[in-house]
Parts: C-alpha cells; structure tokens; sequence
C-alpha cells in the first residue's frame, strides 16, 4: 500500500474574491480546490495548548484541511518521509489523498480547523496505531 508524501498531498491556494467590504472563498465539489465531492465537514477549535489531534491514517479517504482562523501544523508521514506544513492562512489548503499517517499539532489559541472530507465517517477506514500504519505503508 505505498504512497508516497510527493504523491499525496498538495498545498492549495484558494481563489480569493474580495474589495473593500472583505474578502470571500467558495469551495465548490469537483473543483481545483476540492477534486472530490465532500460528503463530511467538520472542524476543530478550543484546543488546549499542547494537544495533538489526528494520530491516524485513512485507507481511502480524501481531505482538504484549511485553518478558517489561526494556525496549527500538519505533521505527514508516509512510512519513510515527514514532513510538517503549518497552516496559517485561510486561502490556503492541504489536500490529503492517499495512505497517510497525520497529526495536528500547535495550535493556536483562535484556531479553528476545516476539514472537507470525501466519505462519511468510517471506523474501518482508520488506522489508529502507529506500528500497523508503518507494517501496511511499506509493503
């Protein structure tokens, strides 16, 4: 089940409508920004300092993540490579699509994380322990 960071994520910067009265971002199903229909929307906020969230890894599903306010940092992992991303910027998103593991990480004390997803909750489609992630993403 090998993917690769260079394969599964992509930073996103979303298409900014604004004038003197604000500014304005639509995400649209099927679109550059979210290439997949969204069937689950949630987010995250009141974070305690030094919380981590995710831990986990999906088999299929797809995510796009955008901090609407503050920050946090998305650590990757795709069994050989990590990397971290710090989202900071509500015009920009992280597309996640493939066998990764995450965690969220840093938050600040106004976060608030978006997450579009592709699928409906699933129990199934998570992998909670790190060791398996690791055994299943190298083969």
């Amino acid at each position: 089940m090998r993917t690769t960071l260079k394969d599964a994520i992509k930073l996103i910067h979303f298409t900014v409508r604004g004038d003197e009265r604000g500014n304005l971002i639509a995400l649209e199903n099927q679109s550059a920004e979210i290439p997949f229909d969204v069937k689950r929307v949630y987010y995250i906020y009141g974070t305690q300092a030094g919380v981590t969230r995710g831990q986990h890894a999906h088999y299929a599903l797809k995510q796009v993540l955008t901090c609407v306010s503050g920050s946090c940092d998305i650590l990757l992992d795709d069994g050989a490579e990590r990397k971290t991303i710090r989202l900071d910027n509500p015009a920009k998103g992280l597309l996640i699509d493939g066998f990764i593991w995450r965690e969220m990480s840093h938050f600040s004390p106004d976060c608030v994380l978006l997450v579009l997803a592709s699928e409906h909750y699933d129990e199934a489609d998570y992998v909670r322990d790190y060791q398996r992630f690791l055994t299943e993403a190298t083969r």
